[in-house]
């Protein structure tokens, strides 16, 4: 039920797009249609300090424009009939008119004069010649007495002139693909993405307040701050709360997903105008959601770990913070990727669930690596979440609660922790937390530059889908 932009911004709005890019001569027709006079005043105005500073060529065509957004230009062309009756400096169009018999009233606008004088019907009126008998003059006629007009043969001198490159304004063309250096493009897309992440912050709030809602749910199930931690079975609990713990976070990488097929079409449009090179978009993009996963990482952590009992220990809390971050970044890198190659919501819901699914299945959740079958042991390694899992748990198991003997003889391992570990197919020493952290980051890095360069590359495809 929100409504949408009036006819009068949307023109704005185009307006302003037309004159952000690195275009140097524009041609601009009817822009002040659905436009109220001071708008279109406040519009032209503009354009004129554009074209004085940046000595660039823009030709308007209008309707019918008030007497101080006319005053505003600098040449007018009067078109009629398909001739070109006058085109040269303002101030002489009505010496023009004048020589050819006819004079605008002092209380007359300048632009409806101009409509009115080589129309039949309203022509008569402006004949200031008292000595002689007004007669009708038609389009053709006005043309061909603007060639002997001094304006008219100047104009005609200067097409006489062949046309020499060397000799041409440095300021007529435009010699780099866009309007302005990459470092100040990319400085102006991430104040536009800051500005627009502080207008959607209703939907950072609302991931924060569903990551405390399930935060909270976890530690009323997961309670266990003084739960045993001698035994192998005791391990299992632990394993669970971690592994719940992994899925939120992945899940809540999903909003990104839908957050990029969202902004395409714009991007799209701005990237194909060259407003800016496409990687300044995706690394602001990026950038800006660092700050995101750390909160979101941060939330987490803080209300879960000490409640649900993990190993109460300061630099094991911030290492667990750690990988849960560089998952969190891992995953919306991983969903923005996919919104950028699959670019419909539609197909991006499915698919994106989809991959979820091939990640759990050959993750290392539901089955440890050792029965995971050789034709699927590939997919094992390959999972990001899997090296995610590592991580938490090498973190977790290794602590020096859980160096208590082993005592199940059918697991060679000197302690309870690694027995746990290792009966789950995961890393044994304490290097398996930087190595797996190592990976996820990796990980990381390649979906973003797959995002990258699917913006720089790839073209839209309007979904069609109802």
């Amino acid at each position: 039920m929100t409504r949408g932009i009036s006819g009068g911004q949307k023109k704005r709005v185009t307006t302003g797009e037309m004159l952000t890019g690195p275009a140097r001569a524009l041609f601009m027709d009817e822009i002040s249609t659905g436009l109220d006079s001071s708008s279109t005043f406040q519009i032209v105005k503009y354009v004129r300090h554009l074209v004085h500073v940046m000595n660039d060529t823009v030709m308007i065509s209008l309707l019918q424009p008030p007497p101080e957004t006319y005053n505003l230009f600098d040449d007018i062309i009067l078109l009629s009939e398909g001739y070109i009756v006058y085109h040269g400096p303002g101030e002489n169009i009505l010496e023009f008119f004048e020589s050819a018999g006819f004079r605008c009233p002092e209380r007359k606008g300048v632009a409806d004069f101009l409509q009115e004088v080589t129309s039949k019907k309203d022509q008569q009126q402006y004949w200031y010649l008292d000595q002689e008998q007004y007669h009708y003059v038609p389009v053709l006629e006005f043309a061909e007495h603007y060639k002997s007009f001094h304006v008219g043969q100047q104009m005609l001198e200067e097409l006489k002139i062949p046309f020499e490159k060397s000799k041409t304004h440095p300021a007529a063309l435009t010699t780099s693909k866009y309007g302005q250096s990459s470092w100040e493009s990319f400085k102006a897309v991430m104040s536009r993405e800051q500005l627009l992440m502080k207008r959607n912050s209703f939907i950072y709030i609302f991931k924060v307040s569903q990551l405390i809602i399930l935060g909270l749910m976890a530690m009323t199930v997961f309670l266990r701050t003084e739960m045993p931690h001698g035994q192998i079975s005791d391990g299992a609990k632990f394993f669970g709360a971690l592994t719940f713990s992994l899925i939120t976070i992945l899940f809540n990488g999903f909003a990104e997903l839908q957050l990029t097929i969202k902004i395409l079409p714009t991007f799209y449009k701005q990237r194909d105008f060259l407003f800016f090179p496409p990687w300044t978009f995706g690394l602001a993009n990026i950038i800006l959601k660092v700050p995101v996963s750390f909160v979101e990482a941060g939330v987490w952590v803080v209300l879960t770990y000490y409640v649900m009992g993990f190993a109460p220990s300061a630099g094991r809390f911030f290492r667990q913070l750690l990988a849960f971050f560089v998952t969190h970044q891992m995953a919306m890198a991983l969903f923005r990727f996919l919104g950028a190659i699959l670019k419909s919501m539609v197909v991006a819901n499915t698919f994106g669930m989809f991959v979820q699914l091939i990640i759990f299945i050959v993750g290392g959740f539901i089955i440890p690596r050792g029965d995971i079958r050789p034709w699927w042991i590939w997919a094992y390694w390959a999972s990001p979440m899997m090296y995610s899992q590592n991580a938490i748990s090498v973190n977790e198991f290794l602590a020096s609660r859980w160096a208590t003997p082993n005592n199940d003889p059918t697991i060679d391992a000197p302690t309870v922790g690694k027995a746990i570990l290792k009966s789950r197919g995961l890393f044994t020493g304490d290097w398996g937390f930087w190595l797996s952290t190592g990976a996820v980051i990796g990980f990381t890095i390649l979906f973003n530059i797959l995002y990258l360069l699917s913006l720089t590359y790839l073209n839209l495809v309007v979904d069609q889908t109802h």
